[in-house]
């Protein structure tokens, strides 16, 4: 784990050094300057000239210049190695989500992995800066001090060896009881995420249902859970307050005490007044140093469960992999299932897909036809690696699409989903995730043959339009229509539309589906639909029902052969024609 956040530092190995470097400069200065104080006022004690008083006042001050020069620099450097840290590890966190298959995602949900990748990556920087700047100052300042007491104080600096111990203990009990609040909030803080998240993409049902004050009501309970869980871990830990002042006063209580008997018996021949102040001060520097140390004991404990669910993602390995030899060209878009379950999870008791025999030639106009929940989609996701079956094989252009090479399989088969995105930019820069050198001419065909073009030119600004993000500004069946469009520029082998003209009318519909016939003949088409209109003049039509192929036939014939079929189709037509 360790090794892997290492190598996040990257480019900013430089700083990450530099820093360090800067604090023991600044250290050894603080160190040294209450020993020259105490010099001083032995002298001044002791009657010196006005010359030696501005002589040393120089020193100090040239010291105090450099400390805070090697403090600002060693600040700059800090942040510029922490932040590039977070950079690059925020960049390899996306870049592996961007590897997983829907299983990996589905393990994780897509509001742990915004959490991983907002909150624990800033945990992990804020601990990263600690470790290089205080991490590094606090023990230095710890070791210089105690060495710089002895020297100053002799016997007297023993006091401290009482009384570190007591604050190292309560201390350290402070970061054991705290730490079980602080872990419990992270997966609150997915919980708040989850909310968030599912609250924000369902705005207009919750809008459209007047359930605005029940959403209030679930996100404060979650947001009262965080504030709770942090309230008990900020509580503890404000005990670290009262125990370093207590150590604090004890010390300079102590050192006082004894420090004037010993100046009044021995008359100033062990110790003197300013030794006394320079013990005093690095008490002082002593006690603090271990209260940042126990701070950072505290954020690095929080921050260790931070890496854990940082390194959950970076070592999970995606369930797809590229073969070791794969197959770059996939000769056309016949597919075979052969013997298919599938389940989507190997710890699942039941299959989504069971006994899976199916053969459609390239070229094929093929519908498929089911219920809600007869895994219709599922079947569909096989043939572009969104999944890998659990038994049997998939085959397209006669090969096992496991033999493919990923990139290459996906850009054979194109899939519109009935809930497609758009992203945020010109209608242009949309259509071109389907070919980014797609010409204006291939983009206008793609369009036409998605009945997308007329209601684009209607626009002001035609095809440079903008799209708002997720396609706010278009209606449901304008971005169906962008979507089949963008598929079409991909020039699939395959091309699946998963009820992707739910939003459009019948007659718009069949003016696609009539596009396809006659300018992609070569391509495999599946349509996944509920009205019977989009798939009757599919070459086959095949029902599904709880995860199986249960009819496969024509119109005519699944009319004729299959009850669920003729159930479906007189329910919609009703004695008549669905599209009349």
């Amino acid at each position: 784990m360790l090794k892997r956040f290492i190598g996040c530092i990257g480019e900013y190995k430089r700083p990450t050094i530099l820093t360090p470097l800067f604090i023991v400069g600044e250290a050894i200065i603080e160190s040294a300057m209450p020993f020259i104080i105490a010099n001083l006022i032995n002298d001044i004690k002791a009657g010196c000239d006005l010359k030696d008083i501005v002589i040393n006042g120089g020193i100090l001050f040239l010291m105090a210049c450099i400390s805070l020069l090697f403090g600002g620099l060693a600040g700059f450097t800090a942040a510029k190695a922490s932040s590039g840290f977070a950079k690059n590890l925020r960049r390899a966190l996306f870049h592996k989500t961007q590897e997983f298959s829907f299983e990996n995602i589905d393990k994780f949900s897509s509001a742990s992995l915004v959490t991983r990748m907002t909150t624990d990556v800033m945990n992990v920087q804020m601990s990263f800066m600690m470790i290089i700047r205080t991490a590094i100052r606090s023990p230095l300042m710890f070791i210089f001090s105690v060495i710089m007491a002895y020297i100053m104080g002799g016997y007297l600096a023993s006091i401290f060896v009482v009384v570190i111990p007591i604050l190292i203990t309560g201390l350290l009990l402070i970061a054991k009881y705290a730490m079980p609040a602080f872990r419990a909030v992270f997966k609150k803080y997915d919980k708040l995420n989850e909310s968030i998240e599912e609250n924000v993409m369902a705005m207009r049902t919750v809008k459209g249902f007047v359930r605005e004050e029940y959403e209030k009501e679930k996100f404060g309970n979650a947001a009262e859970n965080i504030r709770r869980d942090f309230t008990r871990a900020e509580r503890i830990v404000a005990f670290n307050s009262p125990i370093m002042q207590l150590c604090l006063y004890t010390v300079m209580i102590l050192v006082l005490l004894f420090g004037s008997q010993a100046i009044i018996t021995y008359k100033g021949q062990h110790i003197d007044v300013g030794q006394l102040s320079a013990l005093i001060t690095y008490g002082v520097q002593i006690l603090m140093s271990l209260m940042m140390l126990s701070m950072i004991y505290v954020m690095l404990t929080m921050s260790v469960e931070s890496m854990r669910r940082i390194n959950e993602i970076l070592s999970e390995e995606s369930t797809l992999k590229n073969p070791e030899n794969p197959i770059y060209e996939i000769k056309d878009g016949s597919i075979d299932f052969e013997d298919v379950s599938f389940k989507y999870s190997l710890k699942a008791e039941r299959y989504a897909l069971s006994d899976i025999d199916l053969h459609i030639n390239s070229g094929e106009t093929v519908g498929i036809i089911g219920g809600t929940g007869s895994s219709k989609s599922t079947l569909v996701q096989l043939l572009s690696r969104l999944y890998d079956v659990t038994e049997g094989s998939v085959k397209i252009g006669g090969r096992d699409v496991r033999e493919y090479d990923l990139t290459a399989l996906r850009d054979s088969v194109a899939v519109v989903l009935q809930k497609n995105v758009l992203f945020s930019g010109t209608i242009k820069e949309n259509l071109r995730w389907g070919n980014a050198d797609a010409t204006d001419a291939e983009l206008e065909e793609a369009c036409r043959l998605a009945q997308a073009h007329d209601f684009i030119t209607a626009f002001p600004e035609g095809y440079d339009s903008m799209i708002e993000q997720g396609g706010t500004n278009v209606s449901g069946g304008q971005k169906q229509r962008l979507c089949i469009a963008r598929a079409l520029l991909k020039k699939p082998k395959i091309l699946i539309l998963d009820d992707s003209t739910s939003a459009v009318d019948t007659k718009t519909d069949a003016l696609i589906r009539r596009g396809f016939e006659e300018f992609i003949p070569q391509t495999t088409k599946i349509i996944i639909a509920q009205r019977i209109s989009s798939v009757e003049n599919a070459d086959k039509i095949i029902v599904m029902d709880n995860g199986k192929i249960v009819s496969v036939g024509t119109h005519d014939e699944l009319l004729s052969s299959s009850d669920i079929y003729r159930e479906v189709y007189q329910q919609q037509t009703k004695g008549g024609r669905a599209d009349e």
